[in-house]
Parts: C-alpha cells; sequence; structure tokens
C-alpha cells in the first residue's frame, strides 16, 4: 500500500503546484476553457495519464468547465501519486 502524507507533506507538495487545493483527503484544481470541445478535449488527455499512471482523478465537468480531484482511495487520503499525477496535468500543454 502507498503511504499517506502527512500535513506537513501535504503542505509542502501544494505549494509547488499553481491553483491546487486541498486538505488531507483530497486535492483539487479548476480549470476554464474556451469552449465545451477544448474542455473535453483537456479531459481526454488527463484520461490519458490517469491511466498510464494507474490512479484515477474524481472529474466534473460543467459546460467549459473542469474540476478535477485527486486522492489515493486506496491509502485513504493524500499519497505521493496524488501531487505526481496534479504535476503531469499541470505540465500539459494548452489545449
Amino acid at each position: 500500500m502507498t503511504q499517506r502524507l502527512d500535513a506537513s507533506e501535504i503542505a509542502e507538495n501544494l505549494a509547488r503546484l499553481a491553483g491546487w487545493s486541498g486538505d488531507a483527503d483530497q486535492i483539487e484544481k479548476r480549470f476554464e476553457f474556451r469552449t465545451f470541445a477544448a474542455a473535453l478535449a483537456f479531459v481526454n488527455r488527463v484520461a490519458a495519464l490517469a491511466e498510464a499512471a494507474d490512479h484515477h482523478p474524481d472529474i466534473d465537468i460543467r459546460y467549459n468547465k473542469v474540476r478535477l480531484g485527486l486522492s489515493t482511495h486506496s491509502a485513504g487520503g493524500l499519497t505521493g501519486k496524488d501531487f505526481a499525477l496534479a504535476a503531469k496535468i499541470d505540465a500539459l500543454p494548452p489545449v
């Protein structure tokens, strides 16, 4: 099982990510795009990263707005997997 992060580790990792927020259970970020199609294109790219990492975010799509939530459910909170995937998502080129 992957080791759950403590509060100070979570704070350190959040400080390295722009726009992400959260608590001991989940981190999240909201994205806004020009169109619904652009939002879906982004979600598909996130899905490819998630499949490759075998780590799947909660995804909420509302027209041109996307909310991603990351948590390691098997660990009951946040682990390094969540922050690694968040960094990969942030590194995606603009849609």
